[in-house]
């Protein structure tokens, strides 16, 4: 079913389009599709879809540049707004609040994704780029046996970053809230404010590119319904487990790449070289002064993302 598309935030090209889709559990989550002029046309794609899954507070317009960079490079891009933000289904009466009881939730999402990709007959292979929160969710689904010829991450979440003496208090804290049913309640030092809109750019923690930033900031602030604020206690606990049990897993055996600015200030960096160490087939690649938002940084460092992923992509037909 066609769901809201903001079109005038999406700077995206033509063809891109919103859907409604509901996971097994009911939960209702809205997908965004971008296609090459010749599958809008009826044709088909040689070089497959990219499934790009986001970070946490994300949407599918946000995506809209890096889906025309991927078309531009012979790729469909089929992009996700998880439970709980953009326009899917929230669960609570404030909607700013980043919610989840359990990691495994956004493997239901994942899954009605695919389903769609394959009952609206996407081009095959089908490849994958993961951001953040994404690329955590996409670690658990490669384990469990997704099927996609290879994958690109972009400052994956596969640790959430904190001072050493401040972990057993956010653990301790986290399994409280669920054991005394306040996990709902915002994480200690967040709140319903956007980062984007409360932020200026100087400081700010996600890209060094003021172009970039102000087209992030424009869409929070163009389309409030679509922003998110902090992450709840429930979230929290829920992330520390799910980054715990992925750091005790082997490495799938998938092609991967992985984008790590060396000004990383929002994930644990630590868990992502050890992952890296330990994967066979894949590929750690750092950015100079880079921030968390590799793929919406300066152009020569998206240029780059781009070019390394479809070269990996096309490696993996």
């Amino acid at each position: 079913m066609e769901a809201p598309f903001h079109a005038d935030l999406a700077d995206g090209p033509d063809g891109g389009r919103a859907f409604w889709v509901q996971a097994s559990d009911g939960v209702r989550v809205r997908l965004g599709l971008w296609a090459t002029p010749d599958l809008t046309q009826g044709g088909e794609l040689t070089k497959g879809t990219v499934l790009l899954l986001p970070g946490r507070t994300e949407y599918i317009e946000k995506y809209g540049r890096a889906a025309q960079d991927l078309t531009q490079r012979g790729y469909a891009t089929l992009s996700i707004d998880w439970r709980g933000q953009g326009l899917a289904d929230r669960p609570f009466e404030d909607p700013m609040v980043g919610h989840i009881e359990d990691f495994s939730e956004y493997q239901l999402d994942l899954a009605a994704m695919v389903s769609f990709a394959e009952t609206q007959n996407l081009p095959k292979p089908y490849y994958m780029i993961a951001h953040s929160m994404g690329g955590c969710i996409a670690l658990r689904a490669l384990i469990n046996g997704l099927k996609v010829n290879a994958v690109a991450f972009s400052s994956p979440m596969w640790g959430i970053l904190m001072a050493a003496w401040m972990r057993p208090m956010a653990q301790i804290l986290a399994n409280a809230s669920r054991w005394f049913n306040f996990d709902h309640k915002y994480a200690p030092g967040t709140g319903a404010r956007t980062y984007v809109v409360d932020q200026p750019f100087s400081g700010n923690t996600l890209t060094t590119d003021a172009e970039m930033w102000a087209y992030m900031r424009e869409q929070a602030v163009g389309a409030p319904e679509l922003a998110l604020g902090g992450p709840s206690l429930g979230w929290l606990q829920a992330a520390l487990a799910e980054c715990h049990d992925l750091s005790l897993r082997d490495s799938p055996k998938h092609p991967a790449l992985c984008a790590l600015g060396t000004a990383e200030k929002i994930v644990d960096v630590a868990p992502i070289h050890n992952r890296m160490a330990r994967w066979s087939n894949a590929q750690l690649d750092l950015y100079p002064g880079a921030e968390h938002e590799v793929m919406m940084e300066r152009p020569a460092s998206r240029q780059r993302f781009f070019d390394e992923a479809v070269k990996l992509f096309a490696a993996h037909p």
